[in-house]
């Protein structure tokens, strides 16, 4: 039975399993998989795990029997078992913030009870479903109509960070599954090319717009909405068409109703949905208006699949665990700094920049949960594109360079789109992409092909470079919940273990401060003294002059 008593415990580099690690490491450090696998021909059929849908093949990883005994027992001594319990729990384990960090219950069963602060949560959760599924089922079919009549075919998202990149994700992803006869665009950037781009040519009276703001006070957020309101109001001249075209998700009903939307079609989520962790709330309003309620409820069934996993298998099996210690082993023991994550479906191009924020919002931190430095590496970076366009572009870095860059390939036995051998073709490239960087191509394997010596060093390839492989039978609604949550659950792993807190995200705060203080030195020209460092300075007087001077030379030209 695990313990699951939460305990500071020693600082990591004092644990005496981190410092067997770090000899462990010194004896195979320099162990090749070549090696491995001619030692254990069965290699790849004993080290992979299977659950919630997902099979994981890590058997191309850089570790022996005794490296994984010696990270289970890590997780053990770093209470991972007591992590894994507090957030099932409903506890605060964000706790620079004082919250739970309970994404799980967005996706409980009717049934199920998770208290916050004495309150089953699950009955609200399950309010809030319902009243998304009303209003999407409304705007489907047909029934929503614009203030003019017309109906609605085109919903816009408005949103940042994970108001945005977790619906943009889950949108392409499941493509397949959407409504063809409507639009679904995304603005997230205030950059003002994104908006005139996403409404450039879009009918006002056609168009719904969900606003996303936990606190319907961010700034990028905010400004887009108002212009979307502008852009709305310009062809339908009545403020009252503000409450048929746009709807809200926040908790702030009073800005809602501001704004000029009607409170009853505001859809809540609470503080303890992190916005990299809301893609299943209400935040996901127009994931179910594009996919239809019970798409949607599917997707939330493969969450609950593999959360379930996470609580109850053991570590030695249990596939976010697994994948969590790898990448501790990979990035704190090997020097690896990234994780490139390669979907050999078209479909998921977003979820790496998804993945992004998710891995380094959680786990960019540099100090542990009592506030002393980490001492360690934390948070790498996660990046990457599909299948098979990266083998033309950065695998040559990965193959041939110098750094260690483990990859997460992600594949599926059926395509969602037959046609003709494309699928064998894709799914044989991630096989050959994997066993390539795995035991590469020795200087005498090229001999033997008749290759001249001097050429030979230029098409040597080293191996040895560490792998998972992910695969399902398709992509479906389901089986995306159970990738997001697979990873959800690795990156908490690796937290628990770095001790830090995955869930707050104060390093957002400083740059937004700072532009707040600018936003009225670059609108007024008369503002006090510029009090910034020199290079700021300049930079801010070099802006104002030159767009002074570029917007006093079009007046001219008109």
């Amino acid at each position: 039975m695990r313990d699951t008593t939460l305990t500071p415990g020693p600082r990591l580099l004092e644990r005496l399993t981190w410092q067997e690690l770090v000899a462990h490491h010194k004896l195979i450090g320099d162990l090749h998989l070549r090696q491995l696998f001619s030692d254990d021909p069965q290699r790849g059929e004993h080290l992979t795990a299977e659950g919630a849908g997902l099979y994981l093949d890590y058997s191309k990883n850089r570790v022996t029997d005794e490296t994984l005994r010696l990270l289970l027992q890590l997780a053990d001594d770093c209470g991972l078992p007591a992590h894994i319990d507090a957030m099932f729990s409903g506890r605060n384990i964000n706790t620079s913030e004082k919250r739970a960090a309970l994404h799980i219950a967005l996706r409980a069963q009717v049934g199920e009870h998770i208290e916050v602060d004495g309150v089953d949560v699950v009955p609200q959760v399950y309010a809030v479903l319902d009243q998304m599924a009303a209003f999407s089922e409304s705007v489907r079919s047909g029934k929503w109509l614009g203030y003019t009549g017309r109906v609605i075919r085109n919903v816009i998202n408005i949103g940042i960070g994970g108001s945005d990149l977790g619906p943009v994700m889950a949108y392409d992803a499941l493509l397949q599954y959407s409504r063809r006869d409507m639009c679904f665009r995304f603005i997230s950037n205030v950059d003002g090319t994104d908006f005139v781009e996403a409404t450039r040519d879009l009918d006002p009276e056609e168009t719904l717009f969900i606003i996303c703001s936990k606190t319907f006070k961010t700034q990028e957020t905010l400004t887009n909405a108002y212009s979307a309101r502008a852009w709305c109001l310009s062809t339908i001249k009545d403020e009252r068409a503000v409450q048929r075209h746009f709807v809200a998700v926040s908790t702030n009903t009073d800005g809602v109703e501001k704004f000029g939307i009607d409170p009853a079609n505001m859809f809540v989520f609470w503080d303890w949905v992190g916005g990299r962790y809301s893609m299943d709330s209400a935040i996901g309003l127009s994931t179910m208006i594009a996919i239809g309620e019970q798409n949607y409820r599917a997707m939330l069934s493969g969450f609950h699949a593999m959360d379930m996993h996470f609580r109850s298998a053991p570590f030695a099996q249990n596939l976010p665990v697994l994948m969590g210690l790898l990448a501790i082993w990979n990035n704190n023991f090997l020097g690896a700094e990234t994780v490139a994550v390669l979907p050999y479906e078209q479909y998921l191009k977003r979820f790496p920049a998804y993945l992004q924020q998710l891995a380094m919002e959680s786990n960019g931190k540099h100090v542990t949960l009592d506030g002393d430095p980490v001492g360690v590496m934390t948070g790498p970076i996660y990046w990457g594109e599909p299948g098979t366009n990266g083998q033309h572009s950065f695998f040559q870095l990965m193959h041939q360079g110098t750094r260690l860059v483990p990859c997460d390939f992600i594949g599926f036995c059926q395509p969602l789109n037959p046609v003709g051998r494309h699928h064998d073709l894709l799914m044989a490239n991630l096989f050959a992409q994997t066993e390539a960087l795995a035991f590469g191509k020795t200087q005498e394997q090229i001999a033997t092909e008749g290759t001249p010596p001097w050429l030979a060093p230029h098409r040597m390839f080293e191996g040895n470079r560490p792998t998972n492989t992910i695969l399902a039978e398709r992509l479906t609604p389901e089986v995306l919940g159970q990738l997001v949550a697979l990873y959800e659950h690795s990156i908490f792993t690796q937290g628990a273990i770095w001790q830090i807190d995955s869930f707050d995200q104060w390093g957002v705060e400083l740059g937004k401060d700072l532009a707040q203080r600018i936003i009225p030195e670059l609108e007024d020209v008369d503002a006090p003294k510029l009090e910034h460092d020199s290079s700021t300075k300049a930079l801010i007087l070099r802006y104002r002059r030159l767009r002074d001077e570029l917007t006093h030379q079009q007046t001219n030209e008109k």
